[in-house]
């Protein structure tokens, strides 16, 4: 799962940040969270001193403030992260929803092969068997995969990120190349629209009678 790079717009010139998790639980009694991850290197972006911007709302004591990771562990393959200043459930609970974001380092910065910003996708025209068929609104990220949301017509479509529904992505030309499996974009016919059975009536010789009556 891809990082998700956005512009950060404040007093300062914007910076790029990546939104690297989201706290989803206190775990256990000693500041422990759950974190749901939007990173592929985890155990890299999760290391003892680490710092996080919070994005949480202006209501919460944590608004502004960045928060230090103190231990990063995982627990029955779920990742759980310690913070320093967080040592009870109570605190931890504080924190829960917060979006974590890290500035991105443009000099490490290394291209991936067939990843993308959810900044990127978002926009582009889909296109299937040549016609445009609707636009990228959002990019969900699920455990299990990314899905695009593409308002099509009246109603949205979610089309997983794979590669096999979505073979081609061409962010100069602001488009992007889906091969769905029937019925993701249009509904499939009923059976009751299908052609009616024969009776096998067709196949009778109507003058078989008068054949065998001669």
């Amino acid at each position: 799962m891809a990082e998700v790079k956005v512009p950060r717009r404040d007093a300062q010139p914007p910076r790029a940040q990546l939104r690297v998790g989201r706290l989803v639980k206190a775990h256990g009694l000693k500041g422990a969270l759950k974190l749901e991850l939007y990173t592929d290197d985890p155990d890299g972006r999760f290391v003892p001193g680490a710092s996080f911007t919070l994005q949480v709302p202006e209501s919460s004591p944590w608004h502004s403030k960045t928060i230090t990771v103190r231990e990063f562990r995982w627990m029955n393959s779920h990742p759980v992260v310690f913070f320093e200043g967080v040592d009870d459930r109570t605190a931890a609970e504080s924190l829960v929803k917060a979006i974590l974001w890290v500035d991105e380092d443009a000099a490490a910065s290394e291209p991936e092969d067939d990843a993308w910003y959810d900044h990127q996708l978002t926009g582009l025209d889909v296109v299937r068997d040549g016609a445009v068929v609707g636009a990228v609104t959002r990019v969900d990220h699920l455990p299990a995969q990314d899905l695009l949301i593409v308002r099509s017509g009246d109603r949205d479509v979610l089309v997983p990120f794979v590669k096999a529904i979505v073979p081609e992505v061409d962010i100069a030309g602001g488009r992007l190349v889906v091969t769905p499996p029937p019925g993701l974009f249009e509904d499939l016919p009923s059976d009751d629209d299908g052609p009616a059975d024969s009776d096998g009536s067709e196949d009778e010789d109507p003058a078989g009678d008068d054949d065998a009556e001669s």
